[in-house]
């Protein structure tokens, strides 16, 4: 976060020495990185607060404005509630646990991450009184900053900033739509009710957004010390559209994507960073899945441009593209001084995801340096997050309270000044500065799961509380992070191209004991991501037809109940029974009521996905879909021989 107070820097020169680095816990990092969340509450704490040396605070914001506005998240080491960059955390957290909500199911971990994301939509619910009405920031950063207090005791200025027609602010409001929208698919199953609460607002944000176009820090001026909005809204609006369609499979924003993407700078931009303000690789990167997953329809050509810059970005982040991104002699990708673990997390996060998808895919990328496999943009997305946890030339953890050896002057008032549960002493504006700004012990409350600031280009670390620039956390750090954390505790081995199911489970009270299983429950379909089964049945086979040198073969792989209709999840495998290589497959698919995956659609026919151009000769092709019926009519309407 950008602060105009200068403190003194140390860099520390170390010498070379050779390290030998443990295998690390992902586990318990994942576990601390979600628990980092309920120590940067506001409002009321509830009973089961993990983070016991906190309690409620900033319980009037909004008051003077007439409008509730307690809750939220502080974004730092700081006491102000900015509105882009705590969007922007809960839509990464969503997506984290869109793609990997099994794996932290699987560690117990879940339920705290769906409060994690459900603790900032509730106060973006609350900030969005009007549809075209949005508060997107309660504190005053020059204030705040003058003062070094804990959140329990501040006497700063509150007042409350909000965006409307006559002020807009399309880059807030893209990204709380995005961020709206993004739960919304977390929260489908768990909380259908809520979900489509979190959609209305949803809906309502990204008209706002698109119709009302401005710069949120032209309307809100004071956040432009701190969260200036330097790549404008045109992102924001491609971003929120990509979410609106991944929540609700409504055509218009795929549409919209297309339409806008030369105009908005989605098929123009070629990236070399993703983070709370700039979001086209985020953009890129999610298109391109929509791309790979048959769903481009007629906007194929445009989709392969976001694509093509999709993979510009994890390019660079690899050192294989034309321009690359700078790394330290560590090797961690380094952007810029202030805060660049931020930049870590948020690639690593894409390169994660995207390696994923060319698996399901069974692709790969070319970059200008050569065809790279899926596995290395994993290893080296696995290499960054090593990196942040002490595989390093400091052997230092960058996460608090993970390993031992990690930031004990970490810069966040809260952490820094006794709990007020301990001694719940006025602690004065400038007085926090005096006695404990400048303190040399270490903090009194450890802050678990922050991740901080980070090393110089030379990977050198200065720990001390006034060396912000390295030592202060943000909300924006952890949360691609806690996605690829849960990625390294393993893989299922779904895939990722296929809908994935968010385990059913009720947030996990706490005191939290010994890690659990998600509990089981029975799920509901929904209309985007159908779930699979409580329960196994055994398979059964349905008719198909086939053609001389193509066999299809239905098989109905599980079924459950929903308000008393039972659903089917139908696979189809498509096999080459020539001795040579068929294109230009067409299928048709007849008596057919739900969503397709693995096909891409032209007009009333199906083809190949977007991955694949041939079925080469003894080889097959799997699909899916779904449906409360009897098997679709599958044939084989023309294909060709080569």
């Amino acid at each position: 976060m950008k602060k105009m107070k200068m403190g003194s820097l140390f860099v520390l020169v170390l010498l070379c020495v050779p390290m030998v680095f443990a295998a690390h816990n992902y586990g318990d990092a994942l576990s601390k990185g979600i628990l980092f969340y309920e120590a940067q509450r506001s409002g009321v704490l509830p009973h089961n607060q993990r983070v016991t040396w906190r309690s409620h605070s900033g319980l009037n914001d909004g008051k003077t404005s007439g409008v509730d506005l307690v809750g939220g998240y502080y974004d730092a080491g700081d006491n102000v509630k900015f509105g882009l960059p705590m969007a922007f955390t809960v839509t990464m957290m969503s997506w984290s646990v869109i793609e990997y909500g099994g794996q932290m199911a699987s560690n117990g971990e879940l339920g705290h991450a769906l409060e994690a994301i459900k603790w900032g939509t509730d106060y973006f619910i609350k900030a969005h009184p009007e549809p075209n009405v949005l508060y997107g920031e309660v504190g005053d950063g020059n204030t705040d900053h003058y003062c070094w207090q804990r959140p329990e005791d501040m006497t700063t200025d509150r007042s409350a900033y909000k965006i409307d027609p006559s002020r807009p602010g399309s880059d807030l409001a893209g990204e709380t739509a995005a961020a709206m929208a993004a739960a919304s698919i977390v929260f489908h199953r768990s909380n259908p009710a809520y979900a489509r609460e979190l959609l209305t607002h949803a809906r309502q944000l990204f008209e706002f957004a698109d119709k009302y176009r401005g710069k949120y820090d032209s309307s809100i001026t004071v956040a432009q010390k701190y969260y200036r909005s330097v790549s404008g809204y045109a992102d924001e609006l491609l971003w929120a559209a990509a979410w609106m369609y991944k929540a609700t499979n409504d055509q218009y924003y795929l549409g919209y994507l297309a339409k806008n993407a030369e105009a908005l700078g989605g098929t123009g931009w070629a990236m070399t960073e993703f983070g709370w303000d700039v979001k086209y690789a985020g953009v890129q990167v999610l298109v391109s899945k929509f791309l790979m997953q048959g769903k481009a329809g007629p906007y194929r050509s445009v989709f392969e441009r976001y694509q093509q810059k999709a993979e510009y970005f994890l390019c660079a982040c690899l050192g294989r593209g034309s321009k690359n991104v700078q790394k330290t002699p560590g090797g961690l990708i380094f952007r810029q001084r202030w805060n660049n673990l931020q930049f870590v997390t948020g690639a690593s996060f894409l390169l994660t995801v995207y390696s994923d998808y060319l698996t399901s895919a069974h692709s790969s990328m070319q970059c200008s340096a050569g065809r790279v496999a899926p596995t290395e943009l994993f290893s080296f997305a696995k290499s960054q997050i090593d990196y942040i946890l002490g595989d390093n030339p400091r052997a230092t953890s960058y996460m608090v309270g993970y390993g031992s050896n990690y930031p004990q002057h970490v810069h966040h008032r809260a952490s820094s000044i006794v709990s007020y549960k301990k001694n719940p002493t006025f602690v004065t504006c400038r007085g926090g500065y005096a006695t404990w700004y400048g303190m040399k012990s270490s903090d009194p409350n450890v802050l678990t799961g922050a991740t901080v600031g980070g090393p110089d280009a030379y990977d050198n670390f200065a720990d001390e509380r006034d060396n912000y620039e390295q030592t202060e956390p943000a909300t924006y750090n952890n949360a691609p992070l806690i996605g690829v954390l849960a990625r390294l505790t393993g893989h299922s081995g779904y895939n990722q191209l296929l809908p994935v199911q968010i385990p059913n489970v009720k947030p996990t009270p706490a005191p939290k004991a010994k890690p659990t299983p998600a509990p089981k429950a029975k799920p509901t379909p929904v209309r985007k991501f159908y779930p699979t089964p409580a329960r196994q049945v055994k398979p059964v086979h349905a008719p198909a037809s086939s053609s001389a040198h193509l066999s299809i073969n239905q098989k109905v792989t599980t079924s459950w109940v929903h308000q008393g209709r039972t659903y089917y999840r139908y696979s189809t495998t498509v096999t080459n029974k020539s001795n040579k290589t068929i294109k230009d497959m067409k299928l048709s698919i007849n008596k057919l009521y739900g969503p397709v995956w693995g096909l891409s659609k032209y007009g009333n026919t199906y083809s190949f996905p977007a991955w694949m151009s041939a079925l080469s000769a003894g080889k097959s092709l799997e699909f899916v879909y779904i449906h409360a019926s009897t098997p679709a009519s599958v044939s084989v309407s023309s294909y060709n021989l080569s």
